[in-house]
């Protein structure tokens, strides 16, 4: 999937292929949305991973600060994280061990999700799905919380009557992240 100005297809193809808010496909991928934020805001990030497929590919590139005849403003090369299935498993089983510092005590954090657009993909069995991220982060130590803001860009598949996340690219709005990890799944 391109990331926004990365070959991202033209708007009149977009709303081609866009499913209706009102159809059962809309409704699923937006329950899949909200029950994988309660796992994420729970701590429940083993069953986090149920939610994926084997082939994930799990992406936030850095932002790059461009004049508007210079896109894409997103690396194409630069990744503030690229995961796949094994790399997240790991970072899971990370929380569990005390070597994960930067998350004991744990962050508490609140997603919100918005302006959630669902598009037909170029396999059946899959859908393209848009969303707005507001990702709310505290921690016991912490004055204030951090907050970032973005697109997320998902593939969603049906595997065996349920969808999974088979690919996410979040595109956060901020150039400098200027939190003190990101150990959190977006």
């Amino acid at each position: 999937m391109a990331a926004s100005g990365h070959g991202a297809s033209s708007a009149s193809q977009r709303l081609s292929s866009a499913i209706r808010p009102d159809s059962p496909e809309y409704a699923d991928a937006l329950q899949f949305l909200f029950m994988e934020a309660e796992l994420l805001d729970s701590g429940k990030f083993e069953d986090w991973l149920t939610l994926l497929t084997p082939d994930i590919a799990y992406r936030m590139p850095a932002r790059l600060t461009t004049r508007k005849r210079d896109v894409p403003g997103f690396s194409e090369t630069t990744y503030i994280f690229d995961d796949n299935l094994d790399s997240l498993k790991v970072r899971v089983a990370r929380f569990g061990t005390n070597f994960a510092w930067a998350e004991d005590p744990p962050s508490r954090t609140r997603h919100f999700i918005a302006n959630v657009q669902v598009f037909a993909a170029d396999r059946p069995e899959e859908l393209e799905v848009h969303e707005n991220l507001l990702l709310y982060r505290i921690r016991s130590d912490q004055g204030s919380p951090d907050l970032f803001s973005g697109v997320r860009q998902d593939r969603l598949r049906l595997v065996n009557g349920s969808l999974r996340l088979a690919q996410r690219t979040i595109l956060l709005d901020q150039t400098l992240v200027n939190a003190r990890h990101l150990s959190i799944l977006f």
